[in-house]
């Protein structure tokens, strides 16, 4: 029990649970802006491995590390009007596209990086973001280390939280967003042109995606690899159902999954005899188990992987 109490006592350990759910926050938030328009993105796997080396490939070709942070995002919007064009004007699947998009830019990702990168025995790095200290507020005890002294893309995430927030329930775009993902039928007697507007939401919640990405590679590591997602796209997917669709929940569920996830590597430096995958099934069988509580009051968008076609009901 005291070693519990150690580990939540730390203050690295809170830090880590910031800087663990940033990709996870940007990666919700994406998947939520395309979900309130009525558009499951399963393509958020692929989004963010691209997004990840071009925003390292951006900055190890010379770029600063905000054009590539710029990059990634414009990557991700590039897949995200992939996906779009072909989910909402032609009406395809929107899981076969999704899933196609995650394969096609994960190879494409790779074979990018084995093109510029052909001979490397090791992945080369870039110098990424530092943490910022937040004058007078990163001096407060405990709490100070723990939210005012984390990277730029850090802070971005959770001033982008409350962006989203006021633009979907205080903005008539939110507005015509929202109902377009209940029903574009609605939408489209308004004069809110559905198919633009799934287009283009799409491409903003794509956007965010490649910025999850980015964040891997410029912030929380130095260097790219294909694999180093790892499962985190998919648990976006499930964390905008825990959230309820509302971005200040997805906020929450990211802290919550980031939370588990440092809780067990610190619990794997101190506990021995128990093996390590043990450690590492926590935090997906923990958001399982907050997933099924949340599941049970989700009020899914009515209009979800429902094509739009004018003049059909």
């Amino acid at each position: 029990m005291s070693v519990v109490l150690d580990i939540l006592s730390s203050v690295g350990m809170w830090e880590a649970v910031l800087r663990i759910a940033t990709p996870l926050i940007l990666g919700t938030l994406g998947v939520l802006l395309c979900e309130r328009v009525g558009v499951l993105n399963l393509g958020i796997e692929g989004i963010m491995t691209f997004g990840a080396m071009v925003g390292w490939l951006t900055v190890y070709s010379g770029g600063d590390l905000w054009t590539g942070l710029a990059a990634a995002a414009l990557g991700g919007a590039a897949f995200g009007f992939l996906h779009a064009l072909m989910t909402v004007p032609l009406g395809l699947s929107q899981h076969v596209t999704g899933l196609g998009i995650t394969l096609f830019a994960s190879s494409f990702s790779y074979y990018i990086y084995r093109l510029a990168v052909p001979t490397a025995s090791s992945p080369p790095t870039v110098e990424p973001f530092r943490p910022l200290a937040v004058p007078l507020l990163s001096d407060l005890p405990f709490i100070g280390p723990v939210l005012f002294n984390q990277t730029a893309p850090t802070y971005l995430a959770l001033v982008l939280v409350a962006v989203l927030a006021y633009l979907l329930y205080r903005t008539p775009l939110g507005l015509a967003i929202r109902m377009t993902g209940e029903n574009p039928h609605a939408a489209d007697a308004q004069g809110i042109d559905p198919i633009l507007l799934r287009i283009g939401t799409i491409m903003a919640g794509s956007a965010l995606m490649g910025l999850a990405g980015a964040f891997l590679t410029l912030a929380a590591f130095n260097s790219f690899f294909p694999t180093m997602v790892q499962g985190r796209g998919w648990i976006c997917i499930a964390l905008v159902v825990f959230a309820l669709w509302r971005p200040g929940r997805a906020l929450l569920g990211a802290l919550l999954f980031a939370f588990f996830d440092a809780f067990q590597l610190r619990l794997q430096t101190v506990v021995e005899g128990v093996p390590y995958q043990l450690f590492l099934m926590l935090p997906y069988l923990l958001s399982i188990v907050a997933l099924i509580i949340m599941a049970r009051r989700a009020r899914v968008p009515q209009a979800l992987m429902q094509a739009y076609r004018r003049g059909e009901r």
